[in-house]
């Protein structure tokens, strides 16, 4: 039986620590996959075995320079929802010391390289431009105060780097810090070799020019550009943190006939909570007593609060506006809705999408082909170099174009593409109460042209509802007809007579004292009021030919005749309602270009009815639960992209089958594992808002990953000095620093943008 199990990692940098992550955990027997997730820090793990020790998968990595931790929340139901708040908050609180940590050799780093940093480009200045004076202290001097202080940076703040050096050299395994590492030993070690040693300078005959100064601005700006990633990578994980900000920390119970207060994790099934005004509710239940208004936007998305009465389900993490109330808990620990929501987000944000693959299998080989890259540009220069300009100055432009390439070409940015966008577009997401199982969803969702709705529960609200009152006698009013109706019906159990209850409690109707009730099988339902027999049925066959009736027939609505004394007062048509939101979700979902299907299981007139007041393009009717899903792949062989919306159970087959399936939900009746997208509070307009975040998280990814390819495409050769040909232009490894830098912050800021995003629009 294949388990899958969520583990951190510490000392993942860029997204070479991602390939060799994921190709060591592979080789470990019992692993059947391994998805190292950059952005989050986290590796989902399936494996064969019951429990897989942490151990084992820290041998497998330890010798790399990463450490692999138990992810929390593995618990029993009880503990499991105390136990997943307190981790989350340990790995932020742990990631925020890294941040203060990284802050704090940010800030003596930063203001020393900054200073070096303009003192170079000074003494570059004097050289090429005539009136700019030279550097006010001896080159000497200079050189001396720079090895001091690059020393300093190289073998204390650059520790990393080298450490990826030795990693590097020991296991073959190359990362970002292996990069690093060597262009700026490489520099320091020959600055240091010819300022200490004047008689090596003289035998190469190359200038006096240092690179101590590219060393410390280039670690410096790196450092830099890791701190503001890290920065920014901890804003894409705040849809988790609110999420598990929402839970209560205490419940109010009673035990033994007394209140008391309890950690909310401590409440127990059918435990009796009492809520109070302004009360956060800490389980999931069902009002026994009292009633309210609950905001439940936190979890739904609704924004308007909901009445919620004695029998009505309630929702762990929603907020009691007024009145109080007793609730008797069902579900609780990580059964609550809001446990299983954030259990499903996480899984989520640490998905792949399948654009993902590109990144990865380029990640795997990135390094080593940049170091080859690295040192073939180094004996170009020496050897052709040598050729044209002489051995010293191109030894300095070998050495130059070697710490340039090695330092602009970081795989941060490759690896920040898609993670960063994914997990900032679930998170958005979920604010909206769309609830996205998977990375590959929300890919396949952008793709859709085509949207498949079930009827009932879907474009329909799913339970009955007068829709006419109809006399045919003279005298009858619509009222008095729905009376006689609603008091014969109160003695039925049939589904229909619950709609004319409604109905007449809606009118304010005062229902008649009836007696002699009987049920007659298979047409309706008699009794008498006031001395009179009463008989609610089908209409005859005969009354089927009258106007109204069939005119309400052909709307695929339920007539039933009410007649007194043998003579027909009048009828009742019911019928499954459309939502009052469906005519929109339809416009919306054509104004974004998509073709509508209703695809049922009732009569086609009814049918095309409900399908012309939304506005569908395409109706598909009378088709057995068993055959949806045929249908739906009959579309796909048209070459459709279909997403199909169900109500995630009886739709099953056809959710499967669809690209994309969608599964309506409310309340606590959550289908979160029957499709790759739930809408909570079963609000169709949300799949247009799904569809909207679905294109525009994708078309961030690509804009990460264009920018990430071209940066690298461009910047190497560019490194390496292939302008100099041709213009006598030499791009300072320096500013491959700054270019390293910001392209991994631009990578994550793109993704951010799409928390601005409106996804009404």
């Amino acid at each position: 039986m294949t388990t899958t199990g969520t583990y951190s990692v510490k000392g993942m940098h860029c997204a070479s620590c991602a390939a060799i992550i994921t190709k060591k955990l592979s080789k470990v027997e019992g692993i059947t996959r391994a998805d190292v997730n950059l952005a989050t820090e986290k590796v989902t793990i399936a494996f064969d075995h019951e429990t897989l020790p942490v151990e084992a998968l820290n041998d497998a990595v330890s010798r790399y320079g990463y450490a692999i931790a138990a992810e929390p929340g593995t618990a029993s139901a009880g503990e499991s929802q105390k136990i997943a708040a307190s981790g989350a908050i340990r790995l932020k609180e742990e990631k925020k010391q890294a941040l203060l940590d990284q802050k704090a050799k940010v800030q003596f780093a930063l203001p020393i390289a900054l200073l070096v940093f303009i003192l170079m480009m000074w003494d570059i200045g004097s050289r090429f431009i005539e009136s700019v004076p030279n550097l006010p202290i001896p080159m000497e001097l200079f050189n001396i105060i720079s090895m001091v202080l690059a020393t300093w940076f190289v073998f204390r703040i650059g520790a990393p780097f080298l450490h990826g050096i030795v990693m590097f050299l020991q296991s073959g395994a190359a990362s970002m810090d292996t990069l690093i590492g060597i262009g700026t030993l490489t520099a320091y070690v020959y600055s240091a070799l010819i300022t200490l040693i004047p008689s090596l300078r003289e035998l190469l005959r190359v200038p006096d020019y240092t690179y101590f100064d590219v060393t410390i601005v280039v670690i410096g700006f790196v450092l830099l550009g890791k701190y503001l990633e890290a920065r920014s990578r901890m804003k894409t994980g705040e849809a988790i943190e609110k999420l598990i900000n929402l839970q209560a920390k205490t419940a109010i119970v009673l035990r033994e006939g007394k209140e008391i207060e309890i950690p909310s994790e401590a409440v127990r099934k059918g435990d009796t909570v009492i809520i109070k005004p302004g009360a956060k509710l800490p389980v999931d239940g069902i009002i026994i007593e009292g009633f309210s208004a609950i905001d439940e936007s936190m979890v739904t998305g609704e924004s308007i609060p909901a009445d919620k009465k004695s029998g009505d389900e309630v929702i762990g993490g929603t907020i009691n506006k007024q009145g109080s109330f007793t609730f008797r808990a069902s579900n609780v620990g990580s059964d609550t809705v809001l446990a299983r929501i954030i259990r499903m987000v996480e899984e989520a944000q640490g998905s792949k999408a399948p654009i993902q693959e590109i990144a990865d299998k380029i990640a795997g080989i990135f390094v080593p082909v940049v170091l080859i890259i690295a040192a073939a540009t180094f004996l170009i220069w020496i050897t052709v170099g040598s050729s044209y300009l002489g051995f010293s100055v191109a030894l300095s432009y070998a050495i130059s174009g070697m710490v340039g390439i090695l330092v602009i070409a970081c795989p941060c940015a490759l690896g920040l593409a898609t993670p960063t966008a994914i997990i900032v577009g679930i998170g958005k997401g979920a604010e909206y109460g769309i609830l996205i199982r998977n990375a590959e969803s929300l890919e396949k969702l952008s793709s859709v042209d085509t949207v498949v709705f079930d009827k009932t529960g879907t474009i329909t609200t799913g339970s009955p509802k007068v829709t006419d009152v109809t006399p045919l006698s003279e005298g009858t009013t619509p009222e008095s007809l729905l009376q006689i109706a609603a008091s014969v019906e109160n003695r039925s159990e049939h589904p229909l007579a619950e709609a004319i209850l409604d109905e007449a409690k809606r009118r304010s109707i005062t229902l008649r004292d009836i007696s002699e009730f009987k049920a007659l099988e298979g047409m309706g339902v008699s009794a008498t009021i006031a001395g009179l027999p009463v008989t609610i049925r089908k209409p005859l066959e005969a009354e089927r030919e009258l106007a109204e009736v069939k005119r309400l027939q052909a709307e695929g609505k339920t007539v039933v005749m009410i007649e007194e004394n043998r003579i027909a007062l009048g009828l009742i048509a019911l019928s499954d309602t459309v939502k009052t939101e469906a005519k929109a979700a339809v416009a919306a979902l054509h104004r974004r270009g998509l073709k509508v299907i209703m695809l049922t299981g009732d009569n086609r007139a009814a049918a095309n009815y409900m399908a012309g007041q939304v506005g569908i393009d395409e109706v598909i009717a009378e088709v057995l639960p068993t055959e949806k899903a045929a249908k739906i792949k009959a579309l796909q062989s048209e070459g459709r992209k279909v997403a199909m919306a169900g109500d995630g159970i009886n739709d099953a087959p056809a959710l499967a089958q669809a690209d994309v399936g969608i599964a309506m939900a409310t309340g606590t009746d959550i289908a979160i594992e029957s499709a790759g997208i739930t809408l909570l509070k079963g609000d169709i307009n949300k799949v247009a808002q799904s569809i909207t975040l679905s294109r525009a998280t994708m078309n961030v990814i690509r804009q990460n990953l264009f920018w990430a390819f071209i940066y690298n495409i461009i910047g190497i050769p560019l490194a390496a000095g292939a302008l100099y040909p041709f213009w006598g232009i030499f791009l300072n490894p320096v500013f491959s620093g700054l270019a390293m830098a910001g392209s991994s912050v631009s990578v994550v800021s793109n993704s951010l943008r799409l928390k601005a995003k409106k996804l009404d629009r």
